[in-house]
């Protein structure tokens, strides 16, 4: 294993086991390369949607006498264009880097989830298309891409344009979940031998905390998106003042997602910049354990940002000051970074190549949006420009400045690793500087016309407000960015069939993606290397050739099976191997059922909605059996004299990270849940609501019963799991909980009637879906161990016991709701 030898056998081997099937059948793949392109291929069509949209925009209000269309159709462009940037382009984007990149730096063959990377792409890709059909339809929404209501609500858009909208969004966010789970167990588990937390690579750090965010922010949009549905679909009054509603529900938690959304764009982004400067300054990141607490700094000031957007809308004195500092204090771990930069490049001998003009271009237009920003952070200030065009040029010049150009640096930079090619100075060049010239024509003129009271979301002004010059200004300057653009697009082609060859490691960087030739083999590397430095590649420098050669771990020369390395989580040890799922139609499947299921809402047919949900269960039920280990096979020979345990035996393996991550995320919705609920209750208007009959005192003690009882089959799981009486248990209480969740609900006169009893039918759906699923868990572990007893390990049962005890302490928390709502 560790001496030098003929390696053709290896790599040959190693490439019919990883390979992608040919043709069509080439869509079955589910390795993280293949979903890394198709994310950023997608991404990259949206934007061209996105940017088409904003040439609209920017035409129809050049002048006051250039209108071309009407409000309404001005009202599905504005939000279009928004939603497409936001939610299809720029998350998707930053995501299929971190897809296509994270294994290679991390000396990993693929991600910890190939098949819930494949399901999240389909997610992606079939949200976005009921996205795109309804705006191709002329059936987009119209409310803004932030959807207030009541103007989203039915009373105002009683057709399906904001169901579009709703039902697009939540489909397509599954995807950015499950992509957040896949990069936190990724990034914990599945390092190279000796990478341990202080030598991963920066971006890693980036993309681990921006994973983290997403498992938190996501949900609170996704309860809006739900809430706000049930109100139009179902008549449950949320959102409706005279039932017990309150309006700013929707703003709240829309902004608990939406401020910390920011972020989870600027982070990858600077994640990239962090990467790329040590590399063209030839020196280490200065005070990286500086920027590693900067960057887990901003993760958790980001969420306590959100009142930001909201400071007109009448929230007390006392908590517009609080949102106010924090807003300021969020700057101080962005000067970190900056002063990072600034210090690496001052230390080092700066190499200036291509990507490092559009660092330049971030540096300078993202310091001037961070200076704006500080400046809406300032209540008075706030109040001022509200709602007007200060603000569209502010969020342009941090989005754009703090996403775009490091991408598009990035984009050049990586470029060669994925086509082998380098790209063109001269094209780039001129790329960078359309754009950079045309998006300060575009925005710096939009803070004037916000200045001078110009309203966000007007499709007409009169001639007589002077901002036509300014507008023009800012046309013109929109379609020098689009030339750029276009320019950047074709240098890419250009770049792909006729650039010059790249040498192995063209830009001499330091990190461990670069070990490997250029492009990739499907495998990533011959062997998974040992790495001892935080950048392996100036520490050995002959690294990649060593692992070449076949001098590393996971070396056979006849691999039995798609294998890479599980590590501790601080010291990265080997402590497990991982046999991966190769190339499956499974994850089509289930994203074809899902999306059925989402189209069956959106056409209101309920009950072909319940249909398509059941046929869902049904195949990731047989996803979860097939993946199972059927035998009980013996340890690997990872290295010589070094076996280990295949990861379904071994304790905190990727599928535990992976569920807990996954209970973060359902923690995040719960909490969302508890916030909406208090929030109504305390501050809407009409509450106390009606006495309603409440549910006799046996009910809550055979509820409270039936959690206890499924909390101790939880806790017994791992110890005890491996007896049928135990899972038969399971089966019982997991029944009994749900016979008396539908028993409250019988108790529930009329949810559409008032808030509150709308309040209580979430919550019982919320605990019964929880309840089932917990049962259905149950029932396959019975089944594994009737069937295949002595291949049910340990690990599989430790999952479920997770899920268990989630569900009844959750539960035991929303009964003591429920019982504190009845007032």
């Amino acid at each position: 294993m560790t001496e030098t030898r003929d390696t053709g056998t290896l790599h040959r081997n190693l490439d019919a086991l990883w390979r992608s099937p040919p043709g069509w059948r080439g869509w079955s793949a589910v390795n993280h390369t293949a979903m890394g392109k198709r994310f950023m291929m997608a991404a990259l069509v949206f934007f061209l949607v996105g940017g088409v949209l904003a040439m609209l925009i920017r035409a129809q209000i050049a002048t006051s006498h250039s209108g071309f269309v009407d409000a309404d159709m001005y009202g599905q462009m504005f939000t279009m264009h928004g939603t497409v940037m936001m939610f299809l382009f720029v998350i998707p984007m930053l995501e299929g880097f971190a897809f296509y990149l994270l294994p290679k730096m991390l000396g990993s063959r693929d991600l910890a989830f190939p098949r819930l990377g494949a399901y999240g792409w389909w997610c992606y890709l079939f949200g976005g298309l009921i996205l795109m059909g309804g705006m191709a339809l002329g059936l987009a929404p119209s409310s803004g891409w932030f959807m207030y209501t009541p103007l989203s609500g039915s009373q105002f858009t009683p057709g399906i344009n904001s169901d579009i909208w709703l039902i697009g969004i939540t489909f397509a966010e599954i995807s950015a979940l499950c992509g957040a789970v896949e990069l936190i167990s990724t990034i914990l588990k599945m390092r190279a031998p000796g990478m341990s937390l202080s030598r991963m690579p920066i971006f890693a750090w980036y993309m681990l905390v921006t994973a983290g965010m997403i498992l938190v922010g996501f949900p609170p949009l996704i309860l809006g998106g739900i809430l706000l549905e049930l109100e139009r679909a179902f008549g449950l009054p949320f959102f409706t003042v005279e039932l017990g509603g309150d309006n700013l529900l929707w703003q709240h938690l829309f902004w608990m997602f939406g401020h910390p959304e920011v972020y989870i764009i600027f982070l990858p982004a600077a994640g990239m910049v962090s990467t790329l400067i040590p590399t063209f300054a030839r020196h280490p990141l200065v005070g990286h354990a500086w920027v590693v607490n900067a960057i887990v700094a901003m993760g958790f000031l980001s969420f306590g940002l959100w009142v930001h957007h909201m400071y007109t809308v009448g929230i007390p004195q006392l908590s517009l000051a609080f949102f106010s500092a924090a807003s300021m204090l969020v700057a101080v771990p962005t000067a970190i970074q900056f002063f990072s930069w600034i210090a690496t490049l001052w230390s080092g001998k700066v190499v200036l190549r291509l990507p490092m003009l559009f660092l330049g271009g971030f540096l300078v237009i993202f310091t001037l949006g961070g200076l704006t920003g500080v400046m809406v952070a300032l209540i008075p200030f706030n109040v001022q420009v509200h709602d007007t065009h200060f603000v569209v040029a502010h969020m342009h010049y941090v989005l754009i400045g703090g996403a775009v150009f490091p991408l598009m640096a990035a984009a050049y930079y990586w470029l060669p690793h994925l086509t082998g090619r380098m790209p063109s100075l001269r094209l780039g060049s001129a790329a960078f500087w359309f754009i950079f010239i045309g998006f300060n024509l575009t925005f710096l003129p939009m803070h004037l016309t916000g200045l001078l009271g110009m309203p966000r979301r007007i499709f007409a002004y009169g001639a007589d407000t002077g901002w036509d010059t300014l507008n023009l200004v800012s046309s013109l300057g929109g379609f020098i960015q689009a030339i750029g653009f276009g320019i950047f697009i074709l240098d890419m082609i250009l770049h792909a069939r006729k650039g010059d060859l790249a040498p192995r490691n063209p830009w001499r960087a330091g990190t461990l993606e670069w070990a490997m030739p250029l492009p990739p083999p499907s495998y990533n590397f011959a062997g998974i290397p040992e790495v001892n430095d935080r950048y392996p590649l100036w520490a050995e420098p002959d690294l990649g050739e060593r692992v070449e050669q076949g001098r590393a771990w996971l070396c056979t020369d006849s691999p039995p099976a798609r294998q890479t390395l599980s590590v501790d989580v601080l010291s990265g040890k080997p402590l497990s191997v991982i046999h991966l799922p190769g190339p499956t139609w499974v994850p089509l499947y289930c994203g074809l059922t899902t999306g059925a299921f989402f189209l069956a809402l959106l056409l209101k047919s309920y009950g072909v909605a319940l249909w398509f949900a059941g046929i869902t269960v049904l195949l990731f039920l047989f996803w979860a059996w097939q993946l199972a280990p059927k035998g009980n096979p013996a340890c690997v020979d990872a290295q010589t004299g070094v076996d280990l345990p295949g990861h379904w035996a071994a304790k905190g393996s990727p599928g535990w990270w992976g569920m807990a991550c996954a209970l973060v995320a359902d923690a995040a919705l719960l909490a969302s849940l508890i916030f909406g609920s208090l929030f109504l209750s305390l501050y809407a208007p009409n509450w106390p609501p009606p006495r309603w009959l409440e549910p006799p005192w046996w009910v809550w003690v055979m509820l409270a019963g039936s959690l206890l009882g499924m909390l101790c089959v939880a806790l017994l799981t791992p110890k005890k799991g491996r007896t049928a009486v135990l899972h038969v248990w399971g089966i019982i209480f997991h029944t009994s909980a749900l016979a008396v969740l539908v028993t409250l609900v019988s108790y529930l006169d009329g949810p559409a009637t008032h808030a509150y009893p709308a309040l209580m039918t979430v919550i019982l759906i919320y605990l019964a879906l929880h309840v089932g699923v917990a049962l259905l868990m149950s029932v396959y572990a019975l089944c594994r161990h009737l069937l295949h007893a002595q291949a049910q390990g340990l690990e599989e049962l430790r999952v479920q016991s997770l899920w268990g005890l989630y569900t009844a302490s959750s539960g035991a928390g929303l009964m003591l709701l429920m019982i504190c709502l009845r007032g």
